[in-house]
Order: structure tokens, then C-alpha cells, then sequence
């Protein structure tokens, strides 16, 4: 399916982003990135293989209403990652909401002005599925997040809203391209960006010790290679439709805490109290008032519970098979040790 029209990606120098525009090269596509500052900021994309010649870095900006239209000229294909990734925000609607919002309009709006175009492929999130676990309950696409507001998980509320917000320029519309989404859980595994992701400096978090103890708390995992092959197999395949629930495995909390506690590979000030029976989950509780806004509101609605995700539309649509995630997160603590995120592990 490689064409010689560029395939624009935005967001480009993201976590998720850049292991796609790496991919695209690789599989030889052309590939025009939008990036915030110019070009040279972002060596670590310039150096991927197959980028000189065939990488093109344009910049744009999220609240911009017309900065995507040179970006998109003459592309078949759009891959929309660009959106903020932040926990503990001062100001939710600014921070987060608005760029996320405000984005998306204008990644639609410039779409619909792009003559060639023929798909989005948008990067949402579980979040905009849901924002608690219910253990009686397995999410799948049907589900929408229904919960979440500006002081309740502003992150999820913004993820939902800007999926929202694609889905309905569509059905309003009725434009030329076709839109589809892929949701991801906890996205772990080297990074080829210099900055630190957030589900990566969870679990650097876990590991230095910022955890009072094991938690009864589960979560969706997946690796970023795999959720950037996930797009790629959207952007490629002609019968894919709607959204799409990108979750390799669930792990609990004393699941990667046995993981990262492997004599071969170190010693970490790992969690070491129990704290996952229901004096534990009640203690847990009472004290996430003591944290962060957002942190505390985490853990309020999702220790204590199970989540589980159904990807069999994943599955059966893309043909997509997914890395052992187990893999992944020791490969993102040696990545984060090498960009020097986490101190090297003291020998046993």
C-alpha cells in the first residue's frame, strides 16, 4: 500500500508517535511530522533509518486553527497522536481539555480542506472508555466514558471528549475520509524520545519506592511498538472500522512487583507490605486524600476493583498479535536506566 504521498503524523516527537513515524520508514513510506519547534529540536527523529529524504518535520500547534493545513496537503493518510498526557494538572481546562478539544477541531476542520484525504487514524485512549474498573464488567468499544469531569479525571475527560468531538464532525458532516479510532491501555517499552511517559515513570515510581506497599490494583498493558503497529494496520486496511481497544494483558500490582523483583536483574526499593486485602484498600483510601487531586481520585476509583478490556475486534480485524508485556516493561527499565530516568539496580 506504500504510496508516494507523504503520510502526516502529529505530535510527532510523542512516545507512541515517533515509534510510528519509525515504523512508516521503515515499511518506506514518506512521512511529514508536526512537531512544536523547528526541525533540529528533534534530532533523535531526524537519525531514524530511512528518515533523510523521506522525513519531513513541519511545525504546527494544537490551538492553531489553520496551522495543519500545509501539513496535510497532498496526504492520503493522517495519524492524529497529539494530545497531552498529564496526570496532576493545576488547570484541567487549559492544560488539558482545551488542547485536546481545540486539536482536534482543527486536525477535522483541516481534513475536511485536504481534497486527497481518505483516513484518519486517531489516537485515543481507554480513558475515553472508562474511568473505573467495574469487576463484573469486560469494556470493549460499545462503552463510553460517561463519568468524568473537569475535578474527576480531567485526563480521561479530555481523551473522551476529543474522541467525542472526531466521531460527531463525521456523523455531522458526512466528509470525504473515514475516521478510526485506536484506545490503548498503559502503553510501556523502550522509548526512541528522550523524555520520560507516563505509564514508564509509573512504574519507575514503583520501583524507587514512592508506593507504600502493594495495592489491589490492575491494569490494562500494552507495548508501544505494537500500539504503533496498531495504527499503521488501521491507517493500511481498507475494512477497518470504528474503535478499536489496544490492550495486550492485565497485570496486578503484585504481578510487576514480582517481575521487577527477579534476582538476576537487580534489587529496586520495590513495595514490600501487603496492602491488597481490605484493611489495605481502606488505609489506601483514606490516605489518597492526602495526595494530589488526580492521584487521589485514581486511586479512590480504582483500587479495590478489577478492570478487564475485550480485544477480540483488534484481533480479528488487524490480524494484530502482541508482544509479552512482561518483556516490554523490563525492556523499559533498561531504556529508562540508559536515559538515565531510573539509577542502575544494586547488585544481589
Amino acid at each position: 500500500m506504500i504510496t508516494e504521498k507523504p503520510v502526516c503524523v502529529t505530535g510527532a516527537s510523542g512516545f507512541i508517535a515517533s515509534h510510528i513515524v519509525s515504523q512508516l520508514l521503515a515499511e518506506g513510506y514518506r512521512v511529514r511530522g508536526t512537531v512544536r519547534k523547528s526541525a533540529e529540536h528533534y534530532p533523535y527523529l531526524l537519525q531514524l533509518p530511512g528518515a533523510p529524504g523521506r522525513l519531513e518535520l513541519v511545525q504546527a500547534d494544537l490551538l492553531g486553527r489553520d496551522s495543519f493545513l500545509p501539513a496535510f496537503r497532498e496526504c492520503d493518510f493522517v495519524i492524529h497522536t497529539a494530545s497531552p498526557y498529564v496526570i496532576n494538572v493545576r488547570d484541567p481546562e487549559n492544560d488539558l481539555v482545551k488542547p485536546a478539544l481545540e486539536g482536534t477541531a482543527a486536525v477535522m476542520e483541516a481534513a475536511g480542506k485536504t481534497a486527497d484525504l481518505r483516513r484518519i487514524v486517531l489516537t485515543s485512549s481507554v480513558a475515553a472508555v472508562t474511568d473505573e474498573p467495574d469487576s463484573t464488567k469486560v469494556f470493549t468499544e460499545l462503552d463510553w466514558n460517561t463519568r468524568s469531569s473537569l475535578r474527576r479525571h480531567p485526563y480521561h475527560y479530555s481523551k473522551t471528549l476529543a474522541e467525542r468531538a472526531a466521531w460527531e464532525y463525521i456523523e455531522r458532516n458526512k466528509p470525504h475520509f473515514d475516521l478510526v479510532s485506536i484506545n490503548p491501555a498503559m502503553v510501556t517499552g523502550p522509548s526512541i524520545v528522550p523524555a520520560i511517559n507516563t505509564t514508564n515513570a509509573m512504574i519507575r515510581d514503583i520501583m524507587t519506592g514512592v508506593y507504600p506497599g502493594i495495592l489491589d490494583i490492575n491494569w490494562g498493558f500494552v507495548d508501544v511498538r505494537d500500539t504503533a503497529r496498531a495504527h499503521i494496520l488501521a491507517m493500511e486496511s481498507d475494512s477497518a472500522r470504528g474503535r478499536y481497544l489496544c490492550s495486550a494483558e492485565l497485570l496486578h500490582m503484585r504481578d510487576l512487583v514480582e517481575l521487577l523483583s527477579l534476582p538476576e536483574y537487580g534489587s529496586f526499593p520495590l513495595p514490600k507490605r501487603d496492602l491488597t486485602g481490605p484493611f489495605g484498600t481502606g488505609l489506601m483510601k483514606a490516605l489518597s486524600w492526602t495526595l494530589p487531586r488526580d492521584t487521589g481520585t485514581y486511586i479512590r476509583t480504582h483500587i479495590g476493583r478489577t478492570i478487564r478490556y475485550g480485544c477480540g475486534k483488534i484481533k480479528q480485524d488487524l490480524g494484530i498479535s502482541f508482544r509479552p508485556v512482561r518483556e516490554s516493561i523490563l525492556e523499559a527499565v533498561e531504556d529508562m536506566v540508559s536515559k538515565g530516568h531510573l539509577a542502575p539496580p544494586k547488585k544481589r
